[in-house]
């Protein structure tokens, strides 16, 4: 995890378009119309910039990461409304406390085993009340392979990010970022599981949850397999 709390993590991320991202949120909240009092948990929030968001429209938000330095940062917005915790999402966290569980921007499917997704998905069962519902926004796996970028170099700053990007024989897309920084080389892999949406169907459908909708933007427009850009899922558990 040193990556994640790395501040060229944050620095290589640092133009994602805040602007959709906040038009996303504003579009869930459209389709779920959370009442005025919602309780809210943000599963990988990193540094806390939409669990802000959130708390500013008036509902009650958590915060999670696993990352320390972005906890400690996110600590400093905190209010009656809105609290950061640092916290390993394989583990149980509230019990049927949270109206919505948000995992927002591909911050799943980092974990080396099959049975640490399930367990986290496992978790967002257990947080949710028995009417609460779900939503994981992921990457299309299948446009992503299709269309890898092997080879980049991107530079923010003074820093020359040199990207490596493969796909491996588990079933991982996996992106290497070496850089000099500092008077230091430094090599860093990210690793995400290649799901599809059968692999979340049946990985939600044995967790006792299943996905109602399915949208393949962040304008909510209907997820095709070929050409949609997100695989964003919403959900609840089964009965709900």
């Amino acid at each position: 995890m040193d990556w994640f709390n790395s501040p060229f993590y944050h620095l290589l991320y640092k133009n994602r378009d805040e602007k959709e991202a906040e038009h996303f949120i504003d579009s869930l909240l459209g389709l779920l119309r959370p009442a005025a009092d919602s309780t809210i948990l943000d599963l990988a929030c990193g540094k806390g910039r939409y669990s802000t968001y959130l708390a500013q429209k008036g509902f009650h938000v958590t915060g999670l990461d696993i990352a320390e330095e972005s906890i400690l940062y996110a600590q400093q917005f905190e209010n009656e409304r809105l609290s950061f915790f640092q916290h390993d999402m394989r583990l149980p966290y509230r019990i049927n406390y949270f109206d919505y569980i948000f995992n927002f921007f591909t911050s799943f499917g980092y974990f080396e085993t099959e049975k640490d997704h399930f367990k986290t998905i496992v978790n967002i069962g257990k947080g949710l009340r028995p009417d609460g519902k779900f939503v994981l926004d992921f990457f299309n796996t299948k446009k992503v392979i299709k269309n890898l970028r092997y080879e980049e170099v991107k530079t923010v700053g003074e820093v020359h990010f040199h990207i490596h990007r493969s796909v491996d024989e588990l079933g991982y897309i996996l992106k290497n970022i070496q850089f000099v920084a500092d008077g230091r080389h430094h090599d860093f892999t990210e690793r995400v599981r290649a799901f599809e949406l059968k692999d979340f169907e049946r990985l939600f459908g044995m967790a006792g949850m299943k996905i109602a909708r399915t949208f393949g933007n962040y304008h909510l427009e209907p997820f095709d397999e070929d050409n949609s850009d997100r695989l964003i899922l919403v959900g609840c558990k089964q009965g709900c």
